[in-house]
């Protein structure tokens, strides 16, 4: 009996993820597992291309409400150029990331299924705490998609009815329904619909895979957390190179799934933000105003929003992997002194207490720097660390400091020293567009 019911488990634990397909058997799960929320979203958003008749709707969308509402919408209801005049760069800028952006879903969701592109196929070997963290933040990840979206759909909203309101009953007489002028404000309204639907289908598209990489940093900042309490429980070099190991096989398995992405993103959304600054600053007959422009800084504050969301992610995780260096050195010493302490013939409390400065008081008195690096606030108590040799503990140091783990675009490392170099590049060329253009010299 108990046979047969662990039978009927196992069967049930072993459902697809997607069974209407068969190439997705691999990213086995059951209907009621920690991928519904995300299953559901990606239906509302229509990214969901599982099978054959979904793959049609979520394309047809896409050419639809990513593609030509924003063409129809600059090239057919552009009546008036001098209400609208930024019109171009914001539709060209917002439709190549979210072009980008689905893109590289698509490839995501084709290739390797939900389960293995959020690594969820490799919490079996992780601890509880690390699955329920995971969890917890798989659940709260549509939240934070809706908090970046709302704002910025808000506002097009209200710039939009603006728009469509001060410009009813002048559109041309072919876009009429029915071709009469009593229909205007029909036409107007359909028109002002299409508009939103399209800004807030291409922004979600390119919000989503922004949280989506901010989710799967979270997990292995999870994985470093329990990492770095290998240092006091266990005893074996080993152990600890295997797993240091396998955390930087998943560092670079982001790295190259996420690599093309960044920087096609920071390459597009530059130069949305360099021309949108070249047509408000240059010699242009336009006056600049929030009537006029008002769109194309939402468009230029969402993208970088959702820029901000990729480059912090992975400057953080970088930031945590490379703290582990930091971490392992601190280990040795305390080690090491631990050790000459141990043969002492007096040994004395208080010399146990000054070989570990980490002390609850000083975490406490430092509620920034806890909140800045969990892994440095950890307590370092290698109760096992007569049992490493010293030889030991210096090889996995030095192994550390020549085997650093982190995101990677190309071979550059996203950490802080490249993100203010990348900062450096921008303002250097801000400052050279104004001096061309309002004279800053």
């Amino acid at each position: 009996m108990a046979r047969s019911g662990g039978e009927v488990g196992d069967n049930y634990a072993r459902q697809p993820l997607l069974p209407r397909k068969a190439s997705y058997t691999r990213s086995l799960s059951h209907a009621g597992d920690e991928l519904k929320s995300f299953r559901s979203c990606l239906r509302w958003l229509c990214v969901d291309q599982s099978d054959t008749p979904r793959a049609v709707v979520s394309w047809s969308l896409f050419f639809l409400l990513g593609l030509f509402v924003p063409a129809a919408s600059h090239f057919l209801l552009i009546y008036s150029p001098a209400r609208r005049p930024y019109d171009l760069a914001v539709q060209l800028s917002l439709t190549a990331v979210s072009a980008l952006s689905y893109l590289c879903l698509s490839a995501f969701h084709r290739r390797y299924g939900l389960r293995r592109f959020l690594f969820l196929d490799k919490l079996v070997g992780e601890s509880e705490r690390v699955r329920l963290g995971y969890t917890i933040q798989l659940n709260s990840s549509f939240r934070l998609l809706a908090l970046f979206l709302m704002p910025s759909f808000a506002g097009d909203v209200a710039y939009k009815v603006w728009w469509h309101a001060t410009g009813a009953g002048r559109l041309p007489e072919y876009l009429l329904f029915f071709g009469w002028r009593g229909a205007a404000w029909v036409s107007e309204a359909a028109a002002c619909g299409l508009e939103l639907a399209s800004w807030v289908y291409r922004m979600a598209i390119f919000f989503l895979i922004c949280v989506l990489f901010r989710l799967i940093c979270y997990l292995q900042i999870l994985r470093l957390q329990d990492f770095a309490a290998i240092f006091r429980e266990e005893s074996d070099v080993a152990t600890v190179l295997r797993e240091h190991l396998r955390i930087r096989k998943q560092l670079r398995i982001i790295s190259h799934r996420y690599r093309a992405f960044i920087l096609s993103c920071l390459v597009l959304v530059s130069a949305g933000n360099f021309a949108s600054l070249l047509l408000t600053t240059g010699h242009h007959h336009t006056e600049v105003n929030i009537a006029n422009a008002g769109e194309l800084a939402l468009c230029s504050i969402g993208l970088m929003t959702g820029l901000l969301i990729c480059l912090r992610s992975a400057a953080k995780i970088t930031h945590k992997a490379q703290a582990i260096t930091s971490h392992a050195a601190t280990w040795h010493v305390l080690a090491t002194i631990e050790s000459f302490d141990a043969d002492t013939e007096e040994p004395t409390s208080e010399t146990s207490a000054n070989a570990y400065p980490l002390s609850n008081s000083t975490a406490e008195s430092d509620e920034e720097a806890r909140d800045e690096d969990e892994l440095d606030d950890m307590k370092l108590m290698p109760s096992h660390v007569n049992t490493i040799s010293f030889q030991k503990r210096q090889a996995l140091v030095t192994y550390l400091e020549n085997n650093r783990a982190g995101i990677t675009v190309f071979g550059f490392v996203v950490d802080r020293s490249w993100l203010h170099g990348l900062f450096m590049i921008e303002f250097s060329l801000i400052l050279w567009l104004l001096g061309k253009t309002i004279g800053i010299s």
